[in-house]
Formats: C-alpha cells, structure tokens, sequence
C-alpha cells in the first residue's frame, strides 16, 4: 500500500472519530453523550493518596481532618469515614458537601495504607408550597373560612461529584499533617 493509501486510510479514521464524537437522532437533532463516556480513567487524575500510617490512624487522621473543617461525621468506623457540610453560598441556595473516606492497607506488614476519597456537591432551592386549608364553625353553621399557609421545603436540584484536583490536594496534606502531629502526639 503506498503513502496515497495511509492517506485514505488516515482521512477515513479521522471522519470516523470526529463522527463518533456526535450521536444523531431522528429528525438531524444532536444527541449528547453520556455521562460515563467522559470517565477517562487517568492514573494521575486519581481519588487516593498513600500514607506511611496503619488504616485505623489514616482513618482516624481523614475524621479528624472532616471535623477540624466543620463537617459532621455521620458514620465512622475503623476503615471508613463519612461526613458532611452545608453551606449557603447565596439567598435561596443551599449547597452540601458529603465526603466518602475508604482506607485499605498496602503491603504485607500494615504500616501503609490508602485512603480513598469521594466528595459528592448537592446543590438544593428553596421552593414555596401553598397550602389551603378550611375552617368550619358548627355552632354558626355552615361558614367556612379559607386560611391559606405556604410552606418552603429545599429540593435537590442538582449533584455531581467533586472532579480530582486541588480540592482533594488540600485534603491529603491536612490529612498528611495531622498524621504527623497524631505521631507526635505518641
């Protein structure tokens, strides 16, 4: 095959990705992609830190790291960690962060381990419901008086995991020196 084929083979390969990027319905309308089709699954985009620590005190460093920040463990165990924090970043928004703290040991003598980290962001409004009621009043008859009430409720509007980055950076080195001063401490 000579260099005109490769060409072709080229061009074709490359029309073939491009087109595979976008999903056509029916109609000529786009159809987006799925979410799992952005997971790239990259070694250095990861939710995990190794620590010089046995699980129970890499754990305990992830809780005390959760607390020294204002969140509010709820669940705990030796292994595992979860806990979370709102926040009401404007008027009728309110947003939660909720951490998922996994530690597992590495290696055959259990003085290293991992701590595998999740955060998920929900993000809730405020959403007004009126409720109607009657009254009716026996001894003057038949008179009933409509009492109108709203009650506001938060509806989750939206969630979406915290992407790898400096977020969870931030959170392995609090967890990092705390290990240290736990150390310290013994």
């Amino acid at each position: 095959m000579g260099a005109r084929g490769h060409t072709r083979i080229l061009a074709c390969w490359l029309a073939s990705a491009a087109l595979a990027g976008c999903v056509w319905a029916p109609g000529g309308a786009r159809v987006p992609h799925s979410v799992y089709q952005s997971e790239h699954f990259q070694s250095d985009e990861t939710f995990s830190r190794l620590f010089d620590a046995s699980v129970a005190d890499t754990c305990e460093a992830a809780r005390r790291a959760l607390l020294s920040q204002g969140y509010v463990i709820t669940a705990s165990r030796a292994d595992a960690i979860s806990g979370s924090k709102r926040f009401q970043p404007e008027g009728e928004v309110h947003m939660e962060i909720s951490f998922t703290v996994v530690c597992v040991p590495e290696g055959a003598s259990g003085t290293l381990s991992t701590a595998y980290v999740s955060a998920l962001q929900d993000r809730y409004v405020i959403k007004k419901v009126a409720n109607n009621t009657s009254l009716g009043v026996g001894a003057l008859g038949s008179i009933s008086v409509p009492l109108s009430s709203s009650e506001e409720s938060l509806v989750k509007v939206g969630s979406e995991t915290i992407p790898a980055g400096q977020f969870y950076d931030r959170y392995f080195a609090l967890m990092q020196r705390l290990l240290a001063d736990m150390r310290e401490g013994h």
